[in-house]
């Protein structure tokens, strides 16, 4: 991420247990912290919806509506612009916590471990006609029976993990 220290340009920048930028010659720090990510699983007559991603990292695979969480964002402000932005619509129903799982991001050579935070909202009726996808981000929804989907399908390991969740609560009657 850094060859050199923004602080005094040094060339001895070190990162340390890979979370700390340190300068020996200066003492500038810089913590790579986790960064947060909301997801949505949003749940339409048994059907989940899932979008397929336009760009990298693991652009043609399938992800949950959501994404980063903005500086003085909660996690549900986040999400809810998120959901404006890539799908032109918002959910409207009561989103329920569904669970939480650490993850990594690999975006233009830096790796982000993230921890994303995963919802639940049910929106009878929900179909592609409500939806005006952000083309630069999606190309495409789609509305997928869970046990139709090969969990290989799906972009990152949280959401993989998100989906097991949800159909485990569901097999659970939570």
């Amino acid at each position: 991420m850094f060859r050199h220290c923004p602080s005094c340009s040094s060339d001895r920048i070190a990162f340390e247990n890979s979370r700390l930028f340190r300068c020996p010659d200066c003492g500038f720090v810089y913590f790579h912290n986790t960064a947060a990510a909301a997801g949505c699983v949003i749940i339409t007559e048994g059907r989940v919806l899932f979008l397929v991603r336009a760009k990298e990292p693991a652009a043609g695979k399938l992800d949950f509506p959501g994404g980063f969480i903005e500086p003085g964002e909660g996690a549900l402000e986040g999400l809810r612009r998120e959901c404006r932005e890539e799908l032109g619509w918002e959910p409207q129903g009561e989103f329920s916590f569904l669970a939480s799982f650490p993850n990594v991001y690999p975006y233009k050579g830096i790796v982000y471990n993230t921890c994303d935070l995963f919802f639940t909202v049910s929106v009878p009726g929900l179909s592609e006609k409500d939806l005006r996808l952000d083309p630069e981000e999606i190309t495409e929804a789609r509305f997928i029976k869970p046990e139709d989907l090969d969990l290989r399908e799906i972009a990152f390991d949280s959401g993989r993990k998100a989906l097991r969740a949800w159909k485990e609560k569901n097999k659970a009657g939570f």
